[in-house]
């Protein structure tokens, strides 16, 4: 399947699609775009858009995308639960909700920063988010 969102990715849309490859969809594509052209791209290319304003997979409340995927999708690994935590501190102004919101976020912002295209920029931050899925997993296991 194909998702779509808007180009410059930092916290949230790099998260989901780390979420959506390992967790809903291994052939998952995706695409990046200007944010006034995301949802023309979703019906044109048959996407799904995510992370902007007034779809199902955005941010509701004080909840971000990621946590629209986790529920959408009926994740209910402790892990993945203790990271949507992280994730929503990193992507919202509640940056103190864990202690590793603040750090994910000035990661994601570097990784932002130094990657020429939003497909380098997830190439760097997967193995971010697979040691932070790993951290839960020990956190949540008591080790």
């Amino acid at each position: 399947m194909q998702w779509v969102t808007r180009e410059r990715a930092r916290v949230d849309r790099i998260a989901c699609p780390w979420l959506i490859s390992r967790f809903i969809d291994r052939e998952a594509r995706f695409l990046f775009v200007p944010p006034a052209d995301v949802m023309s791209v979703a019906e044109r290319e048959g996407a799904m858009p995510f992370d902007v304003p007034g779809v199902e997979l955005g941010h509701h409340g004080d909840r971000c995308s990621f946590d629209a995927f986790v529920d959408r999708y009926a994740l209910t690994d402790p892990a993945l639960l203790a990271l949507a935590r992280i994730v929503r501190g990193a992507d919202t102004e509640d940056r103190a909700i864990t202690p590793e919101s603040a750090g994910l976020y000035a990661v994601a912002t570097g990784f932002q920063a130094i990657s020429r295209d939003d497909f380098e920029n997830m190439a760097r931050q997967f193995p971010v988010y697979d040691a932070l899925y790993a951290f839960c997993q020990r956190q949540v296991s008591g080790g």
